[in-house]
């Protein structure tokens, strides 16, 4: 009886200390921004210098958000069109890709059938001014504005070509630009189909769909890949009727648990599927992130498919845009993904900032089970199925390619060859090659690797304790050891700058359709993916990955 009085007891006391604490927290609301008002009606009366309260404003809002997660955000006025721009994957404007070099922002890759590309515009391109306004030291953000306006509106462009001598100028009709978030699509000979999908906007489901029946009525297919990698998600009702189109109609995808009642919801498949039979692998990698996680672990939970290539990037957190005064808006974090063996797929947990970290561990989080009873871990983002490891590039390729040498070389090769073979047989050859190298060479290209940190730290450490003169003879040996191997580091690391040059070559001619032919010819998660939906090594390795725990 004293048990049952107690539980009773403890029940009722939960609603008052809820309704308490609210009113706790509605308190310190009221409070905080009664200083904060007084704080800066204060400042503006007498701080030494004219302040400007809007950009304080936004400074302190920036502040706040900060120490709560990266994806919460406000989003001013000035910025509502970017915002849009990530669900619709639309935007007005030229259709390009743009960088900063440092002292001007270039064309990095123009979109083919868009403004800037219709405009005769190419990789290289340095922008000087944007309707007479000088871009000089005006970074990626400020020209994109520039360049962004009405669709049907005209922009005036001055550049600087690579091999031209004078600036040209460009007059261009800015257009409703959308992204395609299906760049690439094909049935190779051997009968498997591959879509890569870098999206998840606005009807990309529908036409996803559209492209399968395609494949489907053309050809015979013996297996299908979906490449999600470097896919960062998008709108999570996308990412479900996806999965839809494998899955059995009424199957639970995604549930999302928060604080507030209208966060937490269930979303299951809702329409008969499409094709629930057709051997299925998923590209992922750590930048898929988000709705491309939840189709890849909705399809692995399900035992639907196989999931190849690396460890996911572990966004499990959802973003409601909501909004504010004076047609403002905040980008909020209201609740967490979990897919249907009831993991979460968030990595870091922000909530706990002081116990977590901000880089991935090896260590297994709590298992979990797939519907055929396979393991499965949370808190890791998805981990795949087959795991297809890649070298990091060596210190000169990649400051080869973060420098702009690749980039810079494309330009002048594009210059010098107004044609070059299709993009699936286009090789570097020993004659391009060479021509980089002394390229390089004659900009005076130069790098530290991180043996030569490592060893300049020795000797500073080594002087400061007194050892130096002792070890000066082997130090000078290690030098001079280390600048030998770093004169051969063109030749011995080529295979990895040739994949980056012929990738960037390719896409001064056949833009991005083309870097994705050139980069799937040997494209090692591909290779493996294909391996197993055929069975070409006699394992049935694709019944195998997908076989319940207990070998029913």
């Amino acid at each position: 009886m004293k048990y049952r009085i107690l539980t009773l007891v403890l029940l009722l006391a939960l609603p008052f200390g809820l309704l308490a604490q609210e009113k706790q927290n509605n308190f310190e609301i009221a409070k905080s921004l009664d200083i904060y008002n007084s704080l800066l009606k204060e400042l503006n009366l007498n701080y030494v210098d004219e302040i400007n309260p809007a950009e304080l404003n936004e400074s302190a809002i920036d502040a706040m958000l900060q120490g709560l997660d990266p994806y919460t955000v406000f989003i001013p006025e000035s910025e509502i069109e970017n915002a849009r721009f990530i669900t619709t994957g639309e935007y007005g404007g030229i259709g390009a890709l743009i960088q900063y070099d440092g002292e001007y922002t270039r064309i990095s890759e123009p979109y083919f059938g868009w403004p800037a590309q219709k405009a005769g515009l190419v990789a290289g391109d340095v922008i000087l001014s944007v309707n007479g306004i000088d871009t000089h030291n005006k970074n990626t953000a400020e020209v994109s504005e520039l360049l962004k306006g009405q669709p049907g509106t005209e922009v005036k462009l001055t550049i600087k070509r690579y091999g031209e001598e004078k600036p040209i100028e460009k007059v261009l009709k800015r257009e409703k630009v959308k992204i395609d978030n299906i760049p690439y699509y094909t049935v190779f000979d051997n009968g498997i189909g591959y879509l890569i999908l870098t999206g998840f906007t606005r009807d990309v489901a529908a036409e996803l769909k559209e492209k399968l029946v395609e494949m489907k009525e053309k050809h015979e297919l013996k297996g299908f890949v979906l490449d999600l990698r470097g896919n960062g998600g998008g709108l999570m009702n996308e990412a479900v009727d996806i999965v839809n189109l494998f899955i059995p109609k009424g199957k639970p995808v995604v549930s999302m648990r928060g604080k507030a009642a209208n966060a937490n919801s269930v979303h299951p498949t809702l329409h008969e599927s499409f094709d629930e039979q057709l051997p299925l692998a998923v590209l992922v990698n750590g930048s898929s992130a988000s709705a491309s996680e939840i189709v890849a672990g909705a399809i692995q939970d399900y035992d639907r498919g196989v999931i190849i290539g690396e460890r996911t990037f572990g966004k499990g957190l959802v973003q409601n845009i909501l909004p504010l005064s004076y047609n403002t808006q905040m980008k909020v974090t209201v609740a967490k993904y979990y897919i249907p063996s009831g993991r979460c797929i968030q990595e870091i947990d922000y909530s706990h900032k002081k116990d977590s970290t901000q880089h991935k561990q090896d260590t297994l989080g709590k298992a979990f089970s797939t519907l055929g009873g396979r393991t499965v871990y949370e808190g890791h983002g998805i981990m795949p199925d087959v795991a297809v490891k890649r070298d990091m590039y060596a210190t000169v390729t990649s400051y080869l390619y973060g420098k702009n040498y690749i980039f810079d070389y494309a330009n002048k090769f594009c210059h010098e060859h107004k044609t070059i073979a299709p993009a699936e047989s286009f090789k570097i050859d020993d004659a391009i090659y060479m021509d980089f190298v002394k390229f390089v060479k004659d900009k005076a290209f130069s790098y530290t690797t991180e043996s030569e940190k490592q060893l300049e730290l020795l000797k500073k450490a080594a002087k400061e304790e007194g050892y130096y003169d002792q070890i000066e003879a082997q130090i000078k040996a290690l030098e001079t050891t280390l600048a030998a191997d770093k004169a051969n580091d063109l030749e011995k690391n080529r295979k990895d700058v040739e994949e980056l040059l012929r990738s960037e070559i390719v896409g001064r001619y056949y833009y991005q359709q083309g870097r994705i032919i050139a980069g799937i010819q040997n494209d090692p998660d591909l290779k493996r993916a294909t391996e197993i939906l055929l069975n070409t090594n006699g394992k049935n390795e694709y019944k195998q990955l997908l076989k319940p725990a207990s070998g029913k």
